[in-house]
């Protein structure tokens, strides 16, 4: 049986990812096994990855609303859109979990031109800049051509001082992050550079999918229990994570939530 992927490409079904995928989301074995049932007799030749993906979701969902919410982790990040200013306060947010200080948006004279920097990392004495490349769809890759422009960038900054952190400083590294995938030539070219990267699931083993994981930094835009408008409505506020909202539990009141929905909200957000 073929599935079609979001960009007309058709794939055999693989029963082993969608368990994978179900697995993931911290779904007990039985209830993988329990879905797994629900979902393969409606399956078709032909049918849509989103069609697969959507009846999982709502299946994961039925069972528990955080399941549901790590299962749709990839597609909340679009939500931190649509220019990505969001997710570059999420991902300022999770080097601050991992003991860097930082600063996002700040802007320094090149040697030849100005340049806007994402995020400025600080740590052990050494300075990183961080350049983010949102995709407002999940399939999107980050091509070569970014590197290329962000290494030009980064050689315009490098070796001049600037006030960082309380003193005069060089940056030191450069990071890409992206919400999504790097093709293979974007990899060749950063690692041939020695600029840093950062994927979906790349490096291997330690890419964004699995910091947000191990780190339980999970955006505010996955919470199942709350629409996109009150989602907006908490990101302008800057709650930006699901730890800031249980730091900050008072902007549900001004959300104007019942208090039935206020007790789903914090139990799918405890859970997470």
């Amino acid at each position: 049986m073929k599935v079609t992927k979001f960009s007309g490409e058709q794939v055999d079904y693989q029963q082993e990812k969608l368990i994978r995928s179900l697995k993931k989301s911290g779904a007990e074995d039985y209830k993988v096994s329990e879905i797994l049932q629900k979902i393969e007799p409606q399956l078709y030749d032909g049918i849509s990855s989103k069609k697969i993906y959507k009846l999982a979701f709502q299946y994961l969902k039925n069972y528990s609303n955080a399941n549901a919410a790590r299962y749709n982790l990839k597609s909340s990040m679009i939500e931190l859109g649509p220019a990505g200013f969001y997710f570059e306060k999420y991902i300022s947010k999770i080097h601050e979990l991992l003991d860097y200080t930082t600063q996002i948006n700040l802007t320094f004279d090149g040697k030849c031109v100005s340049h806007e920097v994402d995020v400025l990392l600080f740590k052990d004495d050494l300075v990183t800049m961080i350049e983010c490349k949102f995709h407002s769809g999940t399939e999107a890759k980050t091509d070569v051509k970014v590197p290329m422009y962000i290494l030009s960038r980064f050689n315009d900054l490098k070796g001049r001082k600037y006030n960082l952190f309380g003193q005069f400083r060089t940056i030191d590294f450069c990071l890409i992050v992206t919400n999504n995938k790097f093709t293979e030539d974007a990899l060749t070219f950063a690692k041939c550079s020695n600029l840093k990267m950062l994927s979906w699931d790349y490096p291997p083993h330690n890419g964004l999918r699995e910091i947000i994981d191990r780190l339980k930094i999970y955006p505010i835009t996955c919470l199942t229990t709350l629409t996109l408008n009150e989602k907006e409505q908490l990101l302008v506020a800057n709650i930006i994570t699901v730890k800031d909202l249980l730091a900050e539990k008072n902007w549900l009141d001004n959300l104007e939530l019942s208090k039935i929905r206020i007790k789903r909200v914090l139990t799918e957000a405890n859970q997470l």
